[in-house]
């Protein structure tokens, strides 16, 4: 697996973070790249990334946005009186990124544009984050919907939470994706429990 990968979910706090440090610790020499970080007085998710991968500094890229609120971030450039750029989003000159979105798909970062206008600009492919519970379905489908809408690339699903076949067989099938892996509930969240919850999908997908 040589190519980027965009992480976006189903809604926030649905496991995006989580599952891009897994990623990291799991795929050799990747980079993590949150291009709009919000939140960045309190302790934000490229901290969390490197307190819980232990990666070295060179391993993390800078965002493009900071800001202090952890907010939406189209509420959160209001608040700081920037107006965030569509055309300062470009691939940083890395071969291998895990590039992490903020919130959802339709989450606003301006007037205009959408979380959605910057994946289909970096021209990446997405690993789309949804839960395992009741109520996935339907946002599952909806972000899938809209991202085929777009002709956006999907490598896959990850399903975060309690293992539940038959959400995940609905999503596959209605969907037309392929589940990458289920990333079961973990408790504590720390290093040695990622690395060690297996990465079977790359070995089906290599």
């Amino acid at each position: 697996m040589e190519r980027s990968f965009f992480i976006t979910g189903t809604d926030t706090d649905v496991g995006k973070t989580l599952v891009s440090s897994w990623l990291l610790l799991h795929l050799e020499s990747y980079s993590y790249w949150k291009p709009i970080q919000c939140g960045s007085l309190e302790f934000s998710d490229t901290d969390f990334v490197k307190q819980i991968t232990k990666l070295p500094e060179k391993s993390f890229l800078k965002p493009i946005y900071e800001f202090k609120a952890p907010l939406s971030p189209h509420e959160a450039s209001r608040l700081e009186s920037v107006n965030i750029e569509i055309n300062k989003f470009k691939l940083p000159q890395k071969k291998k990124l895990v590039v992490e979105g903020a919130g959802g798909l339709l989450v606003p970062i301006n007037e205009e544009f959408f979380v959605i206008d910057i994946i289909k600009k970096l021209k990446i492919p997405v690993i789309l984050v949804c839960r395992s519970c009741l109520g996935t379905i339907n946002h599952s489908l909806l972000s899938i919907e809209c991202l085929k809408k777009r002709k956006i690339d999907i490598a896959g699903v990850i399903l975060s939470g309690e293992k539940n076949k038959k959400n995940k067989e609905a999503i596959q099938n209605y969907g037309e994706v392929n589940i990458l892996a289920e990333l079961d509930n973990i408790n504590p969240i720390n290093r040695s429990k990622l690395v060690a919850t297996s990465p079977y999908f790359l070995e089906k997908n290599n």
